[in-house]
């Protein structure tokens, strides 16, 4: 069973993540296509490592110059699956009308 509460927050970083289902994320890129803080998303991701919804790395430091390694985060298809079903909860769900989660449900 998940300890993920679903609030605007988790369904944001959902329907962001969602964007690139099979993509590599980054945390800064993540936060803002979700419109929350970092201080926001980085315990949403740390509960969905631990519920086993993402996968982390870090970015080859071969292929990179004048910067540290960032982190990446994947969707596992747990987490596909999960976070499909938190989307499509809060499209039923009066308090997250606003939210306009339509077009990132069928893309």
């Amino acid at each position: 069973m998940s300890n993920m509460r679903k609030t605007h927050a988790l369904v944001q970083v959902a329907a962001a993540l969602l964007e690139e289902p099979h993509g590599r994320h980054w945390g800064y890129d993540t936060a803002k296509k979700a419109g929350v803080r970092s201080s926001v998303l980085y315990p949403i991701f740390s509960r969905m490592l631990e519920e086993g919804w993402l996968t982390d790395g870090w970015e080859d430091a071969s292929t990179i110059s004048g910067r540290p390694p960032r982190r990446y985060y994947m969707l596992t298809s747990l987490g596909l699956a999960r976070l499909g079903a938190v989307l499509a909860d809060a499209s039923r769900d009066a308090r997250f009308g606003r939210l306009n989660l339509k077009p990132r449900l069928t893309q």
